[in-house]
């Protein structure tokens, strides 16, 4: 799949977060790009499930959010942000 694809639907082209990180094609800029791309993507989907709307496992955004720790060398400190966008 192209980069280009990947990054604009992660969910499409990887069944997990954690298989960013094992994808050889893409550098870690890259890797992190696309999983900033799918937090964006869960947290969207997480306001429209409060909102009453059909969304997603809950899990995810959490895997999104290791799979970016482990990348970053994070301690995990802080990750979320302070709202549902990450901000």
């Amino acid at each position: 799949m192209k980069k280009e694809a990947i990054l604009a639907d992660p969910a499409s082209a990887y069944a997990k977060p954690s298989d960013v990180l094992k994808d050889q094609q893409l550098t870690d800029e890259e890797k992190i790009d696309v999983l900033e791309r799918w937090e964006y993507d869960a947290r969207e989907l997480q306001v429209a499930t409060e909102e009453n709307m059909p969304g997603q496992d809950e899990d995810v955004l959490e895997d999104i959010l290791k799979a970016k720790s482990q990348l970053q060398g994070d301690n995990g400190s802080d990750i979320e942000g302070d709202n549902k966008h990450g901000s």
